[in-house]
């Protein structure tokens, strides 16, 4: 609540300042006011191996979602936006959190920024993964965009700084963004399976400064992009295990994405690569210290054509290896996704994915299949969104 009040405070100091005024002296129609959202329900069927905390096995209608989007322009080069969320997957979420609320000043195409809680540009869906009625997929690939853990990789509090420069005709441009600030991992993020799967719990969840930048080359080929972004964390906390106390923390760790983009007409093909290396230590008083190291390579290909106006379809292949993990099948993970969307109205659409999963990497933990993990399974996922 802290952090929401100081990124409300920060929004409201950008909007007095930008405009001479207080917020409450323009009318609605001046703030050039914008509501959206979207509300999402989902089932979830595996044929092994419980997924993200849900009763997958027998058939999970635990997920849903509700999206509320709030965006006002009271200058011409000043733009404010929040958006809420209600979140259900299983156990996790069962709350509304504040997904981003920023205020955003360009002051021309070479320069523009953003402070608040600010969506985190890294990787080529980090910023849209928040979109579902704008994406084809059900899942994005898990091994590097996690579902269960979108609330700490979505957005930082803190800035951005973008803005675009021009090569010239015959070397297209390149779009900047760089960015700084606090990130914040809930007590129940999906991302901290591996430390609670052993027992541990970090009743704080953990915060760190996380830094780092992306750069896009729109190259001169029409429709052809070829990014890269790098993001540096360093997050720690409390964490406790039975009636031990004590403290997690690591070294500031890099993570690497580089990724390509090509679309033309109905067609759109992407893929991407990321390298993640945290390392932590786990003291707690009266026990010796836990290292926990991981080196995680993950990467996607995916392809999308649109059939016709109502109808679209995809393919993805999504792999992901931690090579300092055990020899079992938590090691790694490799998915085939076929998914189709139908859009029966411009508000109304509805998605089906199927998913080809070896290896229990991602989403699948000890704690919801008390007989143990299978290596393999086949993931049903149905969808059915709204918005507006």
């Amino acid at each position: 609540m802290r952090r929401c009040s100081i990124a409300a405070t920060i929004l409201l100091f950008i909007h007095y300042f930008w405009s001479g005024s207080p917020a409450t002296a323009q009318s609605m129609g001046d703030l050039n006011l914008q509501v959206h959202g979207y509300a999402t329900q989902g089932f979830i069927y595996t044929s092994s191996d419980n997924w993200n905390t849900t009763n997958s096995t027998d058939g999970s209608p635990a997920w849903m979602e509700a999206v509320v989007n709030v965006t006002a322009q009271p200058q011409p080069k000043l733009s404010i936006g929040v958006q809420a969320r209600y979140f259900l997957l299983g156990t996790y979420g069962n709350q509304i959190k504040l997904d981003f609320a920023q205020g955003d000043y360009k002051v021309n195409e070479y320069f523009g920024f953003r402070v608040g809680k600010v969506k985190t540009p890294a990787g080529l869906f980090n910023e849209t993964q928040d979109i579902d009625p704008a994406q084809l997929w059900i899942l994005l690939p898990q091994s590097i965009y996690s579902v269960a853990g979108r609330d700490s990789t979505l957005a930082h509090l803190g800035g951005v700084v973008y803005g675009t420069l021009s090569l010239g005709e015959s070397l297209g441009k390149v779009e900047y963004r760089a960015y700084g600030g606090e990130r914040v991992i809930d007590t129940a993020d999906g991302g901290l399976v591996q430390f609670t799967d052993q027992g541990f719990q970090m009743p704080t969840g953990l915060s760190g400064p996380v830094y780092g930048g992306r750069l896009d080359w729109k190259t001169p080929l029409s429709g052809l992009m070829v990014g890269a972004s790098e993001e540096s964390d360093n997050p720690s906390g409390n964490i406790t295990r039975g009636t031990f106390q004590g403290t997690v923390a690591g070294n500031p760790f890099s993570t690497p994405h580089v990724f390509a983009q090509y679309e033309r007409d109905k067609l759109m093909v992407a893929g991407e690569y990321r390298r993640g290396t945290p390392n932590d230590i786990i003291r707690l008083t009266g026990l010796p210290p836990v290292y926990v190291a991981i080196d995680q390579r993950s990467f996607y290909g995916m392809a999308s054509y649109k059939i016709s106006e109502k109808l679209s379809g995809g393919l993805y292949y999504s792999s992901s290896l931690d090579r300092k993990a055990a020899f079992t099948s938590a090691r790694y993970q490799k998915d085939w996704a076929l998914t189709g969307r139908y859009d029966f109205n411009p508000f109304l659409y509805a998605k089906f994915e199927e998913h080809f999963v070896d290896g229990t990497e991602t989403g699948y933990s000890i704690t919801d299949n008390v007989g143990g993990l299978k290596p393999t399974s086949r993931m049903t996922l149905l969808k059915i969104g709204v918005s507006f």
